[in-house]
């Protein structure tokens, strides 16, 4: 790896700590820079500006994001697709509960953001892999006779996501278990309607 690309990658992830932490929106260049170690001046040189920095965060956490909930999954080859969507779940619940803050794309998320602001539509497209990869999975175990034929597969994400973003209420308010006990009853509903 190039001196320059390790140095991006040490910014980065130095980025991505600060932005966990605190949210997106409060990282700062000068922030940045007394955490690196670098000066303002040398990051204005990576990133131009706030804007492209937290683009930069963003697609860096993307990456991240596969590498620690996909990845793995896909590494353990299960034996059928509920059995590898459970444990996409689980590393899901792993990854918001890692950091100091929280989940940084929910953190980021701006419900009225004008569509052209080029942070959130990176974000958008960022949320819309992830949810066109658990799709995929829905409509394998459908083919697969796992769920059945004429299970509507966004409706099952949609549901899937709600009982997550719940899972996240909950905890933070202290009213879900540490091993997210009503996280997976919620799943477990789901995924027995589905088999129907």
């Amino acid at each position: 790896m190039s001196k320059g690309r390790t140095t991006r990658e040490h910014i980065l992830k130095t980025a991505f700590e600060l932005a966990s932490k605190d949210g997106l929106d409060s990282l700062t260049i000068g922030q940045l820079a007394k955490a690196s170690g670098m000066s303002k001046s040398g990051l204005f040189a990576h990133f131009n500006s706030k804007e492209n920095l937290q683009i930069a965060v963003l697609e860096y956490t993307g990456e991240y994001f596969s590498y620690r909930v996909i990845q793995p999954a896909r590494q353990v080859a299960p034996k059928n697709i509920e059995t590898k969507l459970r444990l996409l779940l689980q590393n899901w619940l792993d990854w918001n509960q890692s950091f100091q803050g929280s989940c940084m794309f929910l953190d980021a998320w701006k419900d009225s953001c004008v569509s052209q602001d080029p942070v959130q539509q990176t974000l958008t497209d960022i949320t819309r892999r992830w949810l066109n990869y658990l799709c995929r999975q829905v409509d394998k175990a459908k083919q697969s006779g796992e769920f059945k034929a004429g299970l509507d597969t966004w409706q099952f994400v949609y549901q899937l996501y709600g009982v997550y973003l719940s899972s996240h209420l909950f905890r933070s308010l202290s009213l879900e278990t540490a091993e997210h006990q009503r996280f997976w009853i919620g799943i477990d509903t789901l995924f027995d309607a589905s088999r129907k």
